[in-house]
């Protein structure tokens, strides 16, 4: 990817950090995946997991080092998104910020387009 391009996903500071605590734990090679599937109270969530193979066509996303692997399914509803990390009161979580979705759900997770 040029300079001039932009991902058309990222990682927010703050997630990159959690992300980094969390992998330098886990076996060498692992990854963080990021998905887009049906599902939830809106109609799609994300769902996050430690896997330790990418697939060719997935979008690598570097965090402190670490890769952040989205399918290139998930990449057409994530376009322009932001993976954050929100540690509050009521509890600490992994968030995206998606300009796709026109709807979400209380809790966060998942979304309407």
């Amino acid at each position: 990817m040029s300079v001039t391009e932009k991902a058309p996903v990222s990682v927010s500071e703050r997630a990159a950090e959690k992300i980094s605590a969390i992998l330098s734990r886990e076996p060498a090679g692992s990854m963080l995946r990021v998905a887009v599937e049906g599902g939830g109270c809106s109609g799609f969530q994300y769902k996050f997991d430690i896997v330790s193979t990418r697939e060719d066509d997935d979008l690598v996303l570097d965090a402190n080092g670490y890769a952040v692997l989205v399918d290139s399914v998930s990449v057409d509803y994530m376009a322009g998104s932001v993976i954050d990390f929100s540690d509050e009161l009521i509890g600490a979580a992994f968030k995206i910020d998606n300009p796709n979705a026109t709807s979400g759900c209380g809790c966060g997770t998942s979304f309407s387009l």
